[in-house]
């Protein structure tokens, strides 16, 4: 017997994670809960996304909302987990074939920038929503984002830097860069791939010979 109401409201969710990046077998009921919540969490944050409006979305009410569910925390968490993971699988993915490795750090910059200023990702209303969550999910949060920053922490191991830069803080200074584009960028301009080639040209520093 369906556990739906008669009269629910018609369903249209633009899918946003391929069922590759859903561990285990899930079923199509929660991967459409999933992009709901994911939609309603980008367009009103955290905070003021309800339960009841991702069940109204998807046309399930209480317990039936709750047989699929355990709670908006752990809907936060997952959908988080999902955007990290989408973005730094496509970011591994565009840069296996190059070998240089400013190449390499460019095209992730490039790719990075590209998901952040798609006006339909879910990457930086999720990071946006940061300080909104209770402090036991920001400690998740932080662990999954520590994780993803691990490709650029490879990626500028690999770089030719002048050995007095500190590789951490250069890290930590082009992702803080690359994360506050979001702010003022305005399409139209420069694309984000032009911004990225623009940002790293200002981040290499290579050893200058010392025959110049």
């Amino acid at each position: 017997m369906s556990s739906e109401p008669p009269n629910s409201p018609q369903r249209t969710i633009t899918p946003r994670f391929p069922r590759s990046l859903f561990k285990g077998d899930v079923s199509e009921r929660y991967r459409e809960i999933v992009e709901a919540a994911a939609t309603l969490f980008a367009e009103r944050g955290y905070l003021a996304t309800s339960v009841r409006d991702i069940g109204e979305r998807v046309g399930l009410f209480g317990g039936a909302l709750y047989h699929h569910i355990k709670s908006k925390d752990a809907l936060f968490i997952a959908i988080h987990d999902l955007a990290l993971q989408a973005a730094g699988d496509l970011i591994e993915e565009e840069i296996a074939a190059a070998v240089d490795p400013w190449q390499r750090l460019e095209i992730a910059c490039i790719v990075l920038l590209e998901v952040q200023l798609d006006p339909a990702s879910l990457t930086m209303p999720l990071m946006n929503d940061f300080r909104a969550v209770p402090e036991e999910i920001r400690h998740h949060l932080v662990a999954k984002r520590d994780a993803f920053e691990q490709i650029f922490v490879g990626l500028i191991a690999a770089l030719p830097l002048d050995p007095a830069l500190d590789r951490k803080l250069y890290r930590l200074l082009l992702l803080n860069l690359l994360n506050g584009v979001v702010a003022w960028y305005r399409k139209g301009v420069l694309s984000p791939a032009d911004i990225g080639r623009q940002i790293l040209r200002i981040f290499r520093h290579e050893i200058i010979s010392a025959s110049m």
